[in-house]
């Protein structure tokens, strides 16, 4: 089984860590994997993308044209990647900064406020991870009692503080009914 997810959104959201921790959760798992991120010059601010690739089998080109799982952290994003996602995917929406609903019917869209969860929940810098937390429910792409293993090979060993308040935002995304 092959899972091709694309997370696209501005610099400073965390989508490199998002897809880092999925990626290192892969490599426990012993699953061929693939991680590629791609930022404009301006980091902060500018465009973020990462892409990707869990498998079972080798993994020939890190490049995800057509995800099967989207997550869209801003409208620029969701604009732009919403078509090329598989019919039947899952694409996952922050509607704290998107005010659209979906224009395909033929993929499952979710939408969830993850930025102002994480303002609510003193969490402002984790809204990568709540909706990391609700992808990993409906898509099963890793256990999600397997979080914290990979948590700790990708937060820092001067990070570590951040250990937990990750766990409670992935755990908010996973129980966010919505």
């Amino acid at each position: 089984m092959t899972t091709k997810i694309l997370f696209a959104g501005f610099g400073g959201q965390g989508i490199l860590f998002s897809g880092k921790f999925l990626a290192y959760e892969g490599l426990l798992e012993g699953r061929q994997v693939s991680w590629l991120p791609s930022y404009g010059p301006e980091m902060r601010g500018g465009t973020a993308n990462c892409s990707v690739i869990l498998s079972d089998t080798p993994v020939g080109s890190p490049i995800v044209n057509n995800p099967d799982v989207l997550i869209a952290m801003n409208l620029p994003s969701y604009d732009k990647y919403e078509n090329a996602v598989e019919k039947g995917g899952k694409v996952f929406v922050d509607s704290s900064l998107i005010a659209r609903g979906a224009v395909r019917e033929d993929v499952n869209t979710y939408f969830i406020p993850a930025t102002r969860l994480a303002s609510e929940n003193g969490m402002p810098t984790l809204a990568n991870m709540i909706i990391l937390g609700k992808v990993i429910k409906e898509t099963s792409v890793i256990p999600f009692e397997n979080v914290e293993r990979a948590l700790r090979k990708v937060i820092s060993a001067k990070r570590a503080d951040m250990l937990d308040i990750n766990m409670k935002a992935l755990k908010l995304g996973y129980d966010y009914e919505g």
